[in-house]
């Protein structure tokens, strides 16, 4: 199981300081939201973040492209250090092609849904994917409420999963997640939670990362 906070919600004003805050509280995840203005409305951050946190810390960095046509910037993302690059089946024609070149770099691959986005398809694309990322929300904000209907989504993704013999890959779930939320996730069959308000929001960031690791074990128990 994994806390992956999003940098989204850190203060940029002391960018770093944030980042070795919560890498110190025993979160070896940092989860980079990158949005184009177009995918979704807002504009946040580019491949020279990636890079200069690259420099600075020994951590999985989990690119999240939320971007129309990502196969246009997988390449700086994956120079500029990314472990690993997920993109969005709903912003290209071409995502087994964005899926492959994501792979030509020897990094993990995920593959994200929307809360509206079906599964069907995910058979098709499942042998070039490490991790399928459920958004709990609709993409583009921080902030928002868990949508409760995804908790099926979660379980039927790892039915799927499961069955087509790719149990391997990881479910990451990504908005709403917080004390109330966590555990239902788990138990729906995700591994990895990106946390942006839950932890940055917080003043005591290794408080809340604790506080949610025990609910990850309640829902264990």
């Amino acid at each position: 199981m994994q806390i992956a906070p999003s940098i989204l919600s850190a203060d940029f004003g002391k960018f770093a300081a944030e980042v070795e805050e919560v890498i110190e509280a025993g979160c070896d995840w940092i989860h980079v939201d990158v949005m184009d203005g177009q995918f979704v409305p807002n504009i946040t951050m580019g491949h020279q973040v990636v890079e200069a946190l690259r420099k600075r810390f020994d951590c999985t960095l989990d690119v999240h492209l939320m971007v129309t046509e990502p196969e246009r910037v997988i390449s700086a993302f994956a120079d500029a250090g990314a472990d690993v690059i997920t993109v969005h089946k709903e912003a290209t024609p071409h995502v087994h092609r964005a899926l492959e070149l994501v792979r030509s770099y020897g990094i993990q691959a995920g593959l994200a849904l929307n809360p509206g986005t079906v599964l069907d398809g995910l058979e098709y694309v499942d042998d070039l994917i490490d991790l399928l990322l459920i958004m709990t929300v609709n993409p583009g904000f921080g902030g928002q409420t868990f949508i409760p209907a995804t908790r099926n989504k979660i379980r039927d993704a790892r039915a799927r999963l499961v069955k087509a013999n790719r149990g391997n890959v990881r479910i990451e779930v990504d908005g709403g997640i917080n004390l109330q939320t966590i555990g239902d996730a788990k138990l729906a069959g995700a591994e990895i939670f990106v946390a942006g308000s839950a932890v940055f929001g917080e003043p005591d960031r290794k408080a809340a990362i604790g506080a949610l690791l025990r609910a990850l074990d309640a829902a264990q128990a």
